[in-house]
């Protein structure tokens, strides 16, 4: 039985056919197409199916054909020079730095109503927030009651004291406290009043030597004045010519 066999290649060669016995193995095609076409580069060539790689190659031909339609499909592929290994290391080293750098932030998704994420969390937030508000300002007032207290004894004063009902804290803080220290009182009008005679003293200082030297550049400029006032240009004499000397003897 002759069987067709129709050989896909690629760029530049056409389909190749041949025609050989069914019992022809399949190891025999790529020497009979060497033989054929000579330009075809069979060492660096093998033949596939269209489900994949031969995997017996001493097999016949009709193998291929089960169901004896005499005609068998087979493709030309460049063989692939293998490297020193490795290349499934890199793919799990590759897909580790995929994994790592995955992220949870899903703020930007929506929900099936249309709302983004990030929207109801901060809504969330907020009346979390609301709701411990009465929380917040009981330990804000408690803390200002411990300064407060704290305060208090520094000062020495006792907050229990006080004309307060029973039960409740005395208001120390609304009182007024009158700070009598008459020798620090007076050391301090002291030191005020001995600032303000000084400086009054200095500005006084100031103003008689302006006017001396007011008063001394008046009397300069006075003199000079009627000094130019008396002062008068002197007008050169007329010339009178010399008599003329007659010789003796003439």
């Amino acid at each position: 039985m002759i069987t067709n066999i129709l050989v896909s290649a690629f760029a530049p060669f056409p389909t190749l056919s041949l025609a050989l016995p069914s019992s022809t193995p399949i190891s025999s095609v790529l020497p009979l197409l060497e033989e054929r076409y000579d330009s075809l580069p069979t060492f660096a060539l093998r033949l596939t199916t269209n489900s994949g790689v031969l995997s017996d190659y001493d097999a016949p031909i009709s193998s291929l054909d089960p169901a004896q339609s005499h005609l068998v499909s087979l493709r030309l592929t460049p063989r692939l020079l293998g490297g020193k290994g490795g290349f499934g290391s890199q793919l799990r080293a590759a897909g580790g730095r995929m994994s790592s750098q995955k992220t949870s932030n899903n703020n930007s998704c929506r929900d099936l109503s249309g709302r983004r994420l990030s929207t109801i969390k901060e809504a969330k937030k907020l009346a979390e927030y609301l709701e411990a508000e009465p929380e917040r300002a009981a330990a804000k007032a408690e803390a200002q009651k411990a300064k407060l207290e704290a305060l208090e004894r520094k000062l020495g004063i006792d907050p229990k004291s006080g004309s307060n009902t029973p039960g409740e804290p005395a208001t120390v803080a609304g009182k007024k406290h009158r700070f009598e220290d008459t020798e620090y009182l007076e050391q301090s009008k002291e030191l005020v009043d001995g600032v303000k005679n000084a400086v009054s003293l200095a500005l006084l200082k100031k103003k008689k030597k302006a006017k001396l030297t007011h008063d001394k550049a008046e009397p300069s400029a006075s003199t000079s004045t009627k000094t130019e006032k008396v002062v008068k240009p002197v007008s050169a004499a007329p010339v009178e010519p010399a008599p003329a000397v007659e010789a003796i003897g003439a």
